[in-house]
């Protein structure tokens, strides 16, 4: 994982942290997120994370189930903050970053700002266990994830390092491929809510069991 800083508790975070609501979007504790920052409001957000001195931001998903204004959408509870870890200039007026992630948080409240992004204080608390490394990789069934993954790769005629997924830990490859499934909001924000690692594969192999499923009983695509 390419990061200079070493966050060891929720103490090492600020309290009131950017955030990026972006549908479809699932970052990790130490997974890493390419963005392609185009928007106004997010490239000042960018340069205002390195001039604070922090380079987080918080990767959190609208909340379609409530209506809400298309600029200014209802955002689920949970996210995740990253920090920037790669910046390039596209030479268009595009930033091309990577996030890095750090822990997830629960919203306590979003704060009124005069800033065109929008910020909330939150709670790391919930989740300090993404403080420590591969905790609790062991209670993963990998075999089961494996599994799963041979059948989605041959039903969508895809093909993977099989040698980068056996030499990878648990907590990589079960983050890893849960951040780059096709899955809806609603399966990224149940795999990011997950209470623990293994919770998270059970419901990343569960998703793609009925995705499967679907596909063999009725002839529809997989999803995309």
């Amino acid at each position: 994982m390419p990061i200079n800083a070493e966050y060891r508790g929720p103490a090492e975070l600020p309290e009131i942290i950017p955030v990026f609501p972006l549908a479809g979007a699932l970052l990790l504790p130490r997974g890493q997120m390419p963005l392609n920052i185009f928007e106004p409001r997010y490239l000042a957000m960018v340069d205002d994370s390195f001039r604070d001195g922090h380079r987080l931001i918080g990767m959190i998903q609208p909340d379609v189930t409530h209506s809400s204004s298309e600029d200014r959408p209802v955002l689920f509870k949970v996210g995740c903050v990253g920090r920037i870890t790669q910046l390039a200039e596209s030479g268009d007026g595009r930033y091309i970053l990577e996030l890095t992630g750090v822990s997830r948080f629960k919203v306590v409240e979003e704060m009124t700002v005069l800033t065109s992004y929008r910020q909330c204080k939150v709670d790391y608390f919930p989740f300090i266990d993404d403080f420590t490394a591969r905790k609790g990789e062991s209670a993963v069934d990998r075999d089961a994830l494996l599994a799963v993954l041979t059948d989605f790769l041959k039903a969508n005629n895809l093909k993977v390092d099989w040698a980068g997924i056996e030499a990878a830990p648990n907590e990589a490859l079960v983050n890893a491929l849960a951040m780059m499934s096709p899955y809806g909001p609603a399966e990224k924000q149940a795999m990011l809510e997950a209470p623990d690692l293994k919770t998270r594969a059970e419901i990343l192999v569960a998703v793609t069991e009925m995705d499967l499923a679907k596909k063999r009983t009725s002839g529809d695509p997989p999803l995309q």
